[in-house]
């Protein structure tokens, strides 16, 4: 077994995944892209969303979020064109970290992370409270670099799992990830509402026994009743689009739409309880 998080922002994560576990249910990620809907909303919406949500996965607007669908790619669009920069991330997980205990993590398209510096990023994520960042398109090129990096940090470095990975490579990507593995639900892009994939569950025990980390799973869980079969078996569950599209639908107070959407999805984890899965700790950032 590898030693705890050395970092307290990581620790958080580590302490929300166990403390879900002991609780027989899945923890609840819930995304949303910094900045949207304005800057002053989005920072109300994300303190409403902490009092039901285990971690926030904070995403970095980008102009061709090429893994997300229309819903993330217009939301960010909207938050660039509101004018972000990336000195908002650091604000807010600052904000975030003084006034909650909920886990931070980051989610951030590499060129995003490449252009700001990725010791610049890592450091200032690490100091505002981020305790990890997912990168759904680091290249094998950048990988080692990166993840020294993270892990000098003490961030933890979340890897998305393509959904047909051979055991060797399930393997190998386990190997160079820390803090939890990251599967999609279900097919296509994110903001799918296509059912389940009917192989997620085999895809969770293949990276349960190649990697022995957490398993979260995202990407079409669009309604609580999903969350809840995503729970199951899962030891993280991550919805961001479905947010999103209850907050278009207010638009006069998008953060209270934000929070009613996150009550909702942690009832859904809350109702697939189950006997705790035997997992050893998070792998530690600066031991991965």
């Amino acid at each position: 077994m590898l030693a705890p998080p050395q970092s307290w922002a990581a620790a958080r994560l580590a302490y929300a995944l166990e403390s879900s576990r002991a609780q027989q249910r899945a923890a609840l990620g819930l995304y949303l892209p910094v900045g949207y809907p304005t800057r002053e909303s989005n920072l109300d919406a994300l303190h409403l969303m902490a009092a039901s949500a285990d971690i926030l996965e904070l995403g970095v607007p980008h102009r061709e979020p090429h893994l997300d669908g229309p819903v993330i790619q217009r939301a960010a669009a909207q938050a660039l064109d509101n004018g972000f920069q990336m000195d908002q991330l650091f604000a807010t997980a600052i904000e975030l970290t003084a006034s909650t205990t909920v886990a931070l993590l980051a989610m951030a398209y590499w060129s995003s992370i490449e252009e700001y510096g990725p010791v610049s990023f890592a450091r200032q994520l690490a100091a505002a409270g981020g305790g990890g960042v997912l990168v759904p398109d680091l290249p094998s090129a950048a990988a080692s670099a990166w993840q020294r990096i993270a892990r000098d940090e003490g961030l933890y470095t979340v890897t998305l799992i393509p959904p047909h990975t051979s055991t060797a490579q399930l393997a190998a990507i386990g190997a160079a990830t820390s803090g939890m593995v990251y599967a999609p639900a279900a097919l296509g892009k994110t903001g799918s509402r296509h059912p389940l994939s009917p192989q997620l569950p085999r895809l969770v025990g293949r990276l349960r026994t190649a990697t022995r980390l957490p398993v979260a799973v995202g990407i079409g869980i669009s309604t609580p009743d999903r969350a809840a079969q995503a729970s199951a078996y899962a030891d993280a569950v991550v919805v961001g689009s479905a947010v999103i599209r209850c907050m278009k639908t207010r638009l006069d107070r998008p953060a209270l739409a934000a929070a009613d959407a996150a009550r909702d999805f942690a009832d859904g984890v809350r109702r697939a309880r189950r006997p705790p899965p035997s997992l050893p700790a998070c792998r530690s950032p600066r031991h991965a």
